[in-house]
């Protein structure tokens, strides 16, 4: 590992420091990658609040697809880092390569639904045949080259494993300016609408894979691909990456119900939810960025052996995300009703967006703990705990949550947003006990090891 030795890491400010090292690009990478959606949202709003909400639709069903490649950066990131612990390259080189061979196989899967189902999974959304022709537009322009939906997510995963967050990051910056000069090209200049922003989002992702997969080439994982790939040594990646992909599949496809429930509550509502989730999409950012130092310095301490360390990193993490998560969760709080006119000037909309976004501003902490105990987990080698986990608050606490409330009682944005911020809190405390948990029994399994060890 180039960039973060682990066995000089041994005290607490040294942790800290790698820790904010590794996690500061990758907090700023993902408030890039963020700015696409954001971007591509405000953008779309000049043109008409149902472009909006087609485009949200069919970003949500783009979304379960990313759910699965993102699950196989997660399978690949733990193993990657813990191989690297235990200073076995070349074997995380390996474990690089059948992740991309994964992404390929899957993408061809969704380029199918794309092409030939794309108005069928709108309406099953809930769509007006207004929206879901505007949605299938954007959704086949997107979504049939699924390819480059999916490999830019498992390139990334890859290099921000070997503890490189520098390159993912300028790379975002570079092409973020770019996307933006496109959006306003296709969008407003040649008044392409809708399919002008996916026109943008299908260039910008091209470039992406491009210029990700030199950088894997050029980094200390780099692949070879005259070997043939071993599909009997697939099964150690499947077998986390399916459990995280099943993880993302319940959260996606729970969010396609409980959209279709805030549908039913009426179309502005919807609009203003979408709206306000974009704007909250930044609040994650330092999650998204400390999760990705969890998996990777947990994954490290355990492949080299050193327990205690692997909690010390993990806890770590989760303190400095929840200061800086409920930070930004109170500037949220102060500065949301000026966010909100930004993307629509009708009074109704913009005064649920604020009441969506000051209930989530509570949330903050509990979003801090799910994310990075979720991804320390991973890092453990544990990715069925974030899944159970997952389908418990999705699926048990959010969606009842938000029919009984937002629904029921009548309670409107405010239910829904009730409804998520009583998920979270309770994951959170389900996943911190289960990391202690895991962490107490790799402790017990090294102890056992080495009394059996012959001295």
């Amino acid at each position: 590992m180039k960039k973060i030795q682990l066995e000089l890491l041994n005290t607490r400010k040294k942790k800290i420091h790698a820790i904010l090292l590794l996690g500061i690009p990758a907090m700023f990478e993902n408030i890039l990658q963020t700015l696409v959606g954001f971007v591509d949202t405000l953008f779309v709003s000049k043109v008409s609040l149902d472009a909006v909400t087609a485009v949200s639709l069919a970003n949500a069903i783009i979304a379960i697809y990313m759910a699965i490649f993102l699950a196989i950066g997660v399978g690949a990131t733990s193993l990657i880092a813990r191989q690297l612990g235990s200073h076995d390259v070349q074997q995380a080189s390996a474990t690089a390569k059948k992740a991309i061979f994964l992404c390929i196989a899957c993408s061809f899967l969704f380029t199918a639904f794309n092409a030939f189902f794309a108005e069928q999974l709108l309406q099953f959304l809930g769509a007006s045949p207004a929206i879901h022709t505007i949605g299938a537009t954007y959704l086949r322009i997107v979504g049939i080259p699924a390819l480059f939906i999916g490999l830019p997510l498992v390139l990334a995963t890859i290099i921000r494993a070997t503890g490189d967050t520098m390159t993912p990051l300028k790379i975002s910056f570079v092409l973020n300016i770019v996307h933006i000069g496109l959006d306003y090209v296709f969008i407003l200049l040649l008044d392409f609408g809708v399919a002008g922003a996916a026109y943008a989002t299908l260039l910008l992702r091209m470039m992406h894979t491009v210029i990700l997969y030199r950088a894997v080439q050029r980094s200390v994982l780099r692949i070879t691909w005259k070997q043939p790939l071993s599909l009997r040594s697939m099964k150690q990646l499947t077998s986390l990456s399916i459990p995280a992909a099943i993880e993302r599949l319940i959260m996606r496809v729970g969010q396609v119900v409980y959209f279709g429930l805030i549908l039913k509550i009426g179309a502005a509502t919807y609009a203003a939810h979408m709206i306000a989730e974009n704007i909250e999409a930044f609040t994650f950012m330092p999650g998204y960025g400390m999760a990705v130092v969890a998996t990777t310095f947990v994954g490290l301490a355990i492949g080299a052996k050193r327990i205690r360390e692997a909690y010390e990193y993990g806890v770590i993490s989760t303190v400095i995300t929840i200061i800086v998560m409920s930070v930004i969760g109170l500037m949220m709080y102060i500065v949301c009703p000026f966010v909100a006119a930004w993307f629509t000037n009708d009074p109704t909309v913009i005064a649920q967006i604020v009441t969506a976004l000051r209930i989530d501003a509570f949330a903050q902490p509990a979003v801090a703990i799910t994310f990075v105990m979720a991804a320390a987990l991973q890092g453990l080698g544990d990715t069925k705990t974030p899944m159970f986990t997952t389908a418990i608050g999705m699926w048990g606490l959010r969606i009842i949550g938000v029919y009984t409330l937002g629904i029921h009682f009548d309670l409107g944005i405010a239910g829904v947003w009730f409804a998520l911020l009583i998920d979270l809190y309770i994951r959170s405390l389900i996943l911190w006990y289960q990391f202690k948990r895991k962490i107490q029994k790799e402790e017990q399994a090294c102890t056992t090891l080495s009394r059996q060890v012959p001295k």
